[in-house]
Formats: structure tokens, sequence, C-alpha cells
């Protein structure tokens, strides 16, 4: 895109990505009809996904997309997105829980879900993987070209990014069935690590060579930040953006976390309430400390 990039052009330049537009429609379209089918369904869930599905096409459609292949800056917009907001709030909706609610095959889906391999491709390590390695694998190899010179190969990588940062949220906020139930400081660490990663590839960006040099430089584009400048700033996307994407989930984490606890502490109650009173200290009548007072003794 020759066309130097103004105001006006950020509000009006528009294009059509037909493969984004096809996703959408037809992801929308079926959780639309899977909700219908679920008494109750809460509408939380279904504002938290749509808004997920519209993310994908402002990042495609709009002046992003229309500058994707001509701005470093824009184009780390995109990856940022897809990888640290959009899967969020695909996740919030809980899509899982639907297939599971709706789909025919769904008890094969949660005899999977419970296996050995499951568990294993969930475990923290590999999740851990899944967020930090994809932007590497594609600033640091010929891999970050390929996205600007081939469409096809484009589309992919952003369907990746977006399974990746899919199933790092699903097993973190475990709003839909998971294999694991690792503690919620496992996520904080893991969000932790993510943030001291992204420094790091926002310095390689901003230090090192410039990616794509052959690429860019034969667009010869005469208008805007030359091509030094570009990448430093698509630097900053990637490391100070991706860290202030990662609060919402860090929030949303907390507030779930919070939840989870008060939901145990209703439990114990009950169990309190439901057994007979026999006297003794009152750690001796709650189910847990009374199982590990047995064990001290």
């Amino acid at each position: 895109m020759n066309v130097p990039l103004s105001w006006g052009r950020v509000f009006g330049a528009w294009t059509v990505d037909v493969p984004a537009i096809v996703f959408v429609f037809v992801l929308g379209a079926w959780y639309v009809l899977a909700a219908r089918r679920v008494p109750g369904w809460p509408r939380g869930r279904t504002t938290a996904f749509f808004s997920g599905l519209a993310t994908i096409l402002l990042l495609t459609c709009s002046f992003l997309g229309v500058y994707d292949d001509t701005l470093f800056w824009a184009r780390a917009v995109q990856v940022v997105v897809l990888l640290m907001v959009t899967p969020l709030l695909l996740a919030l909706g809980a899509p899982l829980t639907l297939i599971l609610a709706t789909a025919p095959f769904a008890d094969r889906l949660r005899v999977l879900g419970r296996s050995a391999v499951a568990r294993a491709l969930t475990f923290p390590l590999v999740i851990t993987v899944l967020l930090i390695v994809p932007p590497f694998a594609l600033y640091l190899t010929p891999l970050y070209e390929s996205t600007l010179r081939h469409a096809a190969v484009d589309e992919l990588v952003r369907l990746g990014l977006l399974c990746c940062g899919f199933v790092y949220f699903w097993t973190r906020l475990r709003v839909d069935p998971t294999p694991r139930e690792d503690h919620h400081l496992v996520s904080f660490s893991i969000s932790f690590a993510e943030v001291v990663v992204d420094a790091a590839l926002g310095l390689i960006l901003w230090l090192g060579p410039l990616r794509a040099a052959g690429y860019y430089q034969e667009l010869a584009r005469a208008w805007g930040p030359d091509l030094r400048t570009d990448q430093i700033i698509g630097a900053g996307i990637l490391w100070i953006g991706g860290d202030l994407a990662g609060l919402p989930f860090v929030g949303a984490l907390f507030t779930r976390w919070m939840r989870d606890d008060d939901r145990q502490a209703e439990r114990i109650d009950r169990e309190l309430d439901e057994q007979p009173q026999t006297g003794g200290l009152w750690w001796e009548n709650d189910p847990e400390l009374a199982e590990r007072f047995r064990r001290r003794n």
C-alpha cells in the first residue's frame, strides 16, 4: 500500500479479507445456534465471544489489514492482539462447553479430555512454550518475510497464533473443562515469564538487524517512519503492548481465583453444617484440617 497513512485513512481505509470473514461468519453462526440449544446460556459469554470475533475483523479488514504488508508496526499490533487479546475473549465465551453440551460426539471428547495424552499436552511447561515461542519463531526466522510475500502463509500464521493463545487461556482460566487442575499460581508464573520474554524479544528487534529488509526496501515507501524507526515502534508494541494486553487476563485470573476460594469455603461450611457436632476444638470439625491434625498425631 503506497498511499500514505493519515488520520483519514485510519478511519476510512478498509479491505476485504475473505478467509478472515468466512472464519468469523462460520464461528459466529455456530456459536449462536449452539447457544440457543442450551437453556439460560449467559449473555456475558456470548458478548465476550463475539467481541473476540470482532477483533479478528478489525485486525484484518481495517487500516491494520490494509497496511500490514507495508508497516512493521501494523503487523506487530496484529501479532499481539491475535496471541493475547482475541483468544482471551474467545476463551471467556466458553466455546468448548457449548461443544460438550450440543455435539453428538461429546462423550468421545470427554474421554479424550481425561486421557493421559491430554494431560501431558496441557502440562504447564508445554503451555508456556505455546505462549512464548510463536513470536520468536515468527520474527527471528524467514517465516516473517514469508508472511509478507505469501497470503496463504500469512493466514496460516494468524490461525496458529490464535490457536496457541486460545489453548493457553483455555487451560489457565478454566472457564471450559480442562484436563488439568493446576493451581492459579502456575498461571501467574507463566504470565511473569511472558513479560520477561516480551522484553527480550523487544530488545532484540530494537537493537538487532532489520527483519525482512529486502522486502521493505523493494516497497520504496517514501512516507511514514524509516525502516529502522518502524521496526523500533513495532518492537515497543510487542514489548509494552504485549504486557498491557496481559493485564485483563491477570484481572480475570484473579477474579477466577477468588471465586474458586469462595466456592471451596462454601463447600467446607456445608460439610461442617451437615456433620454432627461432637465437641472438641474447631479445627477438628473441619474436614481438611482434621485430616492434617490426625496425620501429625
